[in-house]
């Protein structure tokens, strides 16, 4: 028996770009295929909805909202509901993983760190940053920037990207020799193609999801209306049918 975990969900608590409430997602993505999900919403530095005016606290007690409302929305339906971040600096954006309400409580200079800072804190907290669809192409993003040293995981597929995308992403997972994650990306309920990692054993905690993701117990899948399939089993998702259209800048 396998078992599918979302890793890339946003919720309209705590996201701008979120459609669908944290307690919404439980039986519609359990109908998907799903054992559960980990809610990344975006952070103050990122599409935040969270207001910035509040203190340190109240912010947090906001940010946590949607996963908080996931997690009592799925209480009694053999569902798992984690918590995790999805922090950006330059338009370089990593899913955190393994860190708590407690420890954002703990940091409340988060925002003035620099990518080698947070990923410290984050390490220093047990947990791991994987960089979320690291060849993105948007109007709002000027260049595609790549920090290798802060990578523990790439993102190889994102229900968000264009093919083309993702394969320079798995190149880049590759070329790294790093775990690598699938994730939808999702933001509101819809009909298509679907991310998540899939394991032979139910994970238990977030800091179970992230020893199992440092050991590679997980594959990358895509759902697609029931049928389930391996990233790396899917040629146009592994060989890049173009080269990126921004300039690619690479961090120390």
């Amino acid at each position: 028996m396998s078992f599918i975990y979302e890793t890339h969900l946003h919720t309209c608590e705590a996201s701008k770009c979120g459609r669908a409430h944290g307690a919404d997602y439980i039986d519609y993505m359990k109908a998907q295929g799903y054992s559960g999900i980990i809610v990344t919403d975006h952070f103050f530095n990122g599409n935040s909805c969270v207001p910035k005016e509040l203190p340190w606290k109240e912010r947090v007690d906001w940010y946590v909202s949607g996963y908080e409302a996931a997690f009592a929305a799925a209480e009694g339906k053999d569902f798992s509901v984690f918590f995790g971040i999805e922090y950006n600096f330059e338009c370089d954006e990593y899913l955190i993983y393994g860190v708590d309400k407690n420890w954002l409580y703990e940091n409340g200079d988060l925002l003035s760190k620099t990518r080698h800072e947070v990923y410290d804190l984050v390490h220093q907290a047990g947990g791991i940053m994987v960089q979320a669809h690291p060849y993105r192409e948007r109007y709002y993003i000027s260049k595609i920037n790549l920090t290798p040293s802060i990578c523990d995981g790439v993102e190889i597929f994102n229900a968000g990207n264009e093919t083309y995308m993702n394969a320079l992403s798995f190149k880049y997972g590759e070329k790294l020799g790093v775990p690598t994650s699938a994730g939808s990306d999702i933001h509101y309920f819809y009909d298509g193609l679907k991310g998540g990692m899939m394991f032979e054993r139910r994970i238990e905690s977030i800091e179970d999801y992230v020893r199992a993701f440092m050991n590679r117990e997980g594959v990358p899948v895509v759902l697609d209306n029931g049928n389930v399939r391996r990233v790396d089993e899917i040629e146009e998702l592994i060989t890049p049918s173009q080269e990126p259209n921004l300039e690619v800048v690479y961090h120390d």
